[in-house]
């Protein structure tokens, strides 16, 4: 009578059995699916961007990126933490290997990704602008009004005039919610960083000019050429000039006093533009840059060579490189030169078009 008992116990203690094995198999899979690396890309991040943070469109921003397995997990992880009502929108880090739990906590607690900056050749406050607007949840407009303002800028110590002295080319690492005063305090710190490195501040004493008025010389002959070996001489022209107060005369602030930078020649009508950047109408340096020089041109500034130049052409090869003369007559002969070729090169173009 006994036996069927300890039948039936055994096969209690197999149902037992199998419903352990079947949650630690479920338990397994939860984890592995919730807990485990939910990436699919083989780089150490990607960055996503959602403009939305309702339920719907924070999924499909995920499958449209392809950069997690089994996007919809998202969804059920966060549902309990009411993850719609307090994400923000803005661009995340995803991290190689990141979980699904991991992501839904960064995506609630708002932690935006770390963006990058880049500054090169900048002309004019809109370009800046659009700039920081590409980077930066910040419109344009909003951005050019900040930058325009005596008011804004005076915690940075500088003005709308001069406040492209104090940024410097470079690469620089904001988070992606970082606020105008953020971004213009780093960048204006290391544009004052700058200047007491490599013993800036005792060679532009050396050469009788302000950082600022180094700064918008190299704004200038950034724009002259971008051969190295020329920016030198270049350099040294303009320094001549200013001591013998000559008009600099130079060429790239026409256009930008005409804000026309697609300018190929310089016509004499040009010349009467009545902007305090016209360096043909007004001696001395223009009242700010004409753009943003990268560190190597003001160095270069700073490192010009002593001469005897007050010219220099371009060459009639159209080569890029310059003729440089300490007079008149040569230069003069240089110029009819590079003239007469320019001329040339237009009418065939004018030609090829008919």
């Amino acid at each position: 009578m006994k036996r069927p008992v300890k039948q039936k116990s055994n096969n209690n203690s197999k149902i037992i059995i199998t419903v352990i094995v079947v949650l630690i198999i479920i338990s397994s899979i939860f984890g592995w699916l919730f807990f485990g690396s939910a990436t699919n890309f083989s780089e150490n991040s990607k960055q996503i961007q959602f403009d939305e943070t309702n339920k719907s469109a924070v999924l499909a921003t995920f499958e449209k990126a392809g950069i997690i397995r089994f996007a919809g997990l998202i969804g059920l992880a966060g549902a309990p933490i009411n993850l719609w009502d307090k994400m923000k929108s803005g661009r995340y880090e995803i991290k190689k290997g990141q979980s699904i739990v991991k992501i839904v906590q960064m995506l609630k607690n708002g932690r935006f990704a770390e963006v990058k900056l880049v500054l090169n050749k900048v002309r004019t406050n809109n370009e800046l602008a659009g700039l920081i607007s590409k980077t930066f949840p910040h419109d344009s407009t909003t951005v050019l009004i900040y930058i325009s303002s005596n008011d804004s800028l005076k915690e940075f110590r500088t003005t709308s005039n001069k406040l492209f002295t104090q940024l410097i080319p470079n690469t620089y690492n904001f988070y992606y919610d970082a606020s105008l005063y953020k971004i213009f305090q780093k960048l204006t710190n290391e544009g004052s960083a700058f200047w007491l490195k490599n013993d800036r501040m005792r060679k532009a004493q050396e050469l009788n000019l302000s950082p600022e008025q180094v700064y918008t010389l190299a704004s200038i002959v950034e724009e002259e050429t971008n051969y190295e070996s020329d920016k030198y001489k270049i350099a040294s022209v303009y320094i001549n000039r200013l001591k013998k107060q000559m008009p600099l005369q130079a060429c790239p602030t026409i256009k930008y006093a005409m804000n026309d930078f697609t300018i190929t020649r310089i016509y004499e009508k040009y010349l009467t533009n009545p902007s305090p950047y016209n360096t043909y109408k007004f001696k001395g340096l223009p009242p700010g840059p004409i753009c943003t020089p990268s560190p190597k041109t003001i160095d270069i500034i700073l490192n010009s060579p002593v001469t005897d130049y007050i010219y220099f052409v371009a060459k009639s090869d159209f080569s890029g490189y310059h003729h440089f003369s300490n007079n008149y007559l040569e230069h003069n002969k240089y110029a009819n030169e590079y003239q007469k070729a320019l001329d040339a090169y237009m009418l065939k173009k004018q030609t090829q078009k008919q």
